[in-house]
Order: C-alpha cells, then sequence, then structure tokens
C-alpha cells in the first residue's frame, strides 16, 4: 500500500480578527467612560445653539408681564417675523396675485420657528403650506407672559393693519393657533367683532366706549385651527393654583416662602387656569376664587374651526385621555365646551379630530396632522 502522507492541521484564516481579550475589553470600555462627560458637555453645547432662540421667549413666557411693566428691553414686542427679526406690516409685501394669508401664532414660551424648522425631515407646516398651495404663510411672535386678552386686542390691531395694507391678499383670512397662541386668537375675535373700547388705563376695570365700526379682519376670516388649544382651561395652571393655595393655608414661614415664589409667574400662565380671554375676568375683585367668573367667548359667524386635539394613550376615549390629552392639554379641554354646544348658529362649522399617541409638541410636525391642515385652508 502507498504510505499515507503525514496529516497536516489546516493554515489558520488570515481574515478571522483575534477576538479581543477580556484586558483589551476592559480598556476599550474605560475609553468610552472617559469620553462620555466630553461627549455629554458637546451635546449640550451643539443642543443650546441650536435652541438659543428659545431664551428669550421662555423669559418672557415665564416673567414678561413684569419686563413689559419695567419697560425692560427684553419684553418681547407682538410683531410679524421674517429671518428672526421684526418686520413692520408695510414691509411684507404681500402678492396681490394671492388671495390667501394664513397667519401662524406659537403657544406658551415659543416663538415663530417652531413652525418652520425642526430636527430630521418632521413636516414643517408654514413653508410647506407656501409652497404647496397658492398662499402667504406669515408668523406672529408675541410676549406670553402677557394677560392673553392684552395679546388678543395686539393682535386684533395687528390683524386690522394687515387687512387695510394688503386688501387683496388677505380677502381669505386663516388663523393657526397652538396651544395659548389658539385662545390669543379667540380673545382677538372677540375684540375685533366688537365696537373698538379704550381702557383709561391697563389696569381699569370698566372701559370707556369707543364707537368704531368692526375690524375688517374678521369679515375676511374663514378658517381657524386650534392646535392643542386648553379651550376650558390648564390642568397644569390649575394645580399649581391650588399647590399655591394650600402652602399658604399652611402659613409657615417656609411654605409662604414658595407660595410668594409660586406666585410670580405671569398672568399670562394665571390666565390659563379658566382660559380668560377677555379684559373684565382677570379685572374682576373676585379674580382669584376657586371659581372665578368668566366670560364665555363664543365661536364667530361665518368661521370654520377645525379642534384639533392630541392624545398620548393610543384609546381616545377614556377618562384617562379625556383629563390627560397630550400630556399638557386634556382632550376635554381641548375640544371645549363653546365649540361641542348643539345650540350653536348654523353659520357657525366646527370640525375635531384627534391624533392619537401624539403629545402636546408633536402635534406641531406630524405628517397626518400637516395633511388635515393642507386639505381643509
Amino acid at each position: 500500500m502507498p504510505d499515507t502522507p503525514p496529516l497536516v492541521p489546516p493554515a489558520e484564516d488570515a481574515s478571522e480578527p483575534t477576538p479581543p481579550s477580556r484586558w483589551q475589553k476592559l480598556g476599550a470600555a474605560a475609553r468610552r467612560a472617559a469620553g462620555l462627560p466630553a461627549d455629554g458637555l458637546s451635546y449640550l453645547y451643539h443642543t443650546t445653539q441650536a435652541n438659543r432662540h428659545f431664551t428669550l421667549p421662555v423669559l418672557n413666557g415665564a416673567f414678561g408681564d413684569q419686563l413689559a411693566e419695567r419697560h425692560d428691553p427684553r419684553a418681547i414686542q407682538m410683531s410679524f417675523r421674517r429671518h428672526g427679526a421684526d418686520v413692520p406690516v408695510a414691509h411684507l409685501h404681500l402678492s396681490p396675485d394671492r388671495h390667501r394669508t394664513v397667519v401662524f401664532l406659537h403657544g406658551l414660551m415659543g416663538d415663530e420657528l417652531i413652525w418652520q424648522t425642526g430636527p430630521g425631515a418632521t413636516p414643517r407646516y408654514g413653508p410647506n403650506l407656501q409652497q404647496e398651495l397658492s398662499v402667504h404663510c406669515l408668523y406672529v411672535r408675541f410676549n406670553s407672559g402677557l394677560h392673553i386678552s392684552q395679546n388678543g386686542r395686539l393682535l386684533s390691531q395687528l390683524l386690522t393693519e394687515l387687512a387695510t395694507t394688503f386688501p387683496e391678499a388677505t380677502q381669505e383670512l386663516v388663523l393657526v393657533g397652538h396651544s395659548m397662541g389658539g385662545l390669543v386668537i379667540r380673545s382677538a375675535g372677540y375684540y375685533g367683532s366688537k365696537p373698538k373700547t379704550t381702557a383709561a388705563s391697563d389696569l381699569a376695570f370698566e372701559p370707556v366706549e369707543n364707537p368704531i365700526a368692526s375690524a375688517t379682519w374678521v369679515e375676511n376670516l374663514k378658517t381657524v385651527f386650534l392646535l392643542g388649544v386648553p379651550n376650558e382651561g390648564s390642568f397644569l395652571e390649575q394645580n399649581s393654583y391650588l399647590t399655591s393655595m394650600a402652602l399658604r393655608k399652611i402659613n409657615l414661614r417656609p411654605t409662604r416662602f414658595l407660595s410668594q415664589l409660586l406666585d410670580r409667574r405671569s398672568n399670562g400662565i394665571k390666565d390659563l387656569r379658566h382660559a380668560r380671554l377677555v379684559d373684565e375676568d382677570w379685572q374682576h375683585p373676585n379674580a382669584d376664587d376657586l371659581l372665578p367668573p368668566r366670560t364665555l367667548v363664543p365661536p364667530l359667524a361665518g368661521v370654520h374651526y377645525h379642534i384639533l386635539v392630541g392624545s398620548l394613550l393610543k384609546s381616545t376615549a377614556s377618562a384617562l385621555a379625556h383629563y390627560f390629552g397630550d400630556g399638557l392639554v386634556g382632550a376635554g379641554s381641548a375640544v371645549g365646551l363653546v365649540f361641542g354646544d348643539p345650540a350653536l348658529p348654523p353659520d357657525v362649522q366646527v370640525s375635531t379630530r384627534t391624533f392619537a399617541q401624539q403629545h402636546h409638541g408633536t402635534l406641531l410636525s406630524n405628517e397626518q396632522v400637516y395633511q388635515y391642515l393642507r386639505e381643509n385652508i
């Protein structure tokens, strides 16, 4: 028989990497751990830089009424905005070829950029609508620490100037408000549809009537979108009110201090407790009662209101969804008693749509919400 060749062990595959040893793994983990603080600081820095524009709106939302009272230059003045700057109405240069104008209003501590920019490929409603539809899109920034009714009056004046300056471009006016911005829109409609009043001062309880024709912009208003708007008040502010009241009742030095600190929140935030839309409500002697008087502000005749509600839960019919809603605004409050009134006049249209598994912020960057806006503007 021929000799059998000796067995030779197969050569090692040079392409297979040698698995790291236990010490190598430990060293790599140590290097990653050492780099975490630097990575975290870098992330915080870049996030802060990307969101610097929120610094002033947050300050105004928290203490804007006090800034305005002191004539502090940091107090935001209501204005249309472009490229991060205030723009006078006359400089908007709206083309008369487009007869529809959409005006966006942010919420508490927000600014106009929430409608225009955002991370990733999330839809931003303003630029997309202007590109896809034959509309003008305008953005308002306001001091959200002022009383809602003060901002409502200012918005009515601003829209009056807009409609007077560009009558062709504002033949059809659409307003879109998120959170507090929707309440400012409703307040503006209240004042714009009534004879103008002039108060002796911002704190005067009884305004002096000055009969002037209704604002032109109200006659041109066709559609209002209210996104996550606390039409019946915010449960967070209601809880803040109850907490402050309980701390005052305990009446110890630490609790009095905490109560006084909590009570320094802005008038705009306090108005969210019961969605106060008119001057008389916060000027009333019993405005700070547990159940204060509240003026009913009905929808405007001839306007189609779209109530867009967010729900954190997949099921939108539960009691939890009714109370917590999108996490900041309860679904029951967003729907609003006044919009669900079966006795509404026939020339008032109200459509309600709930978006499941959406929180307060994602209502501003959701594809379904955007498509709803696009189809109904």
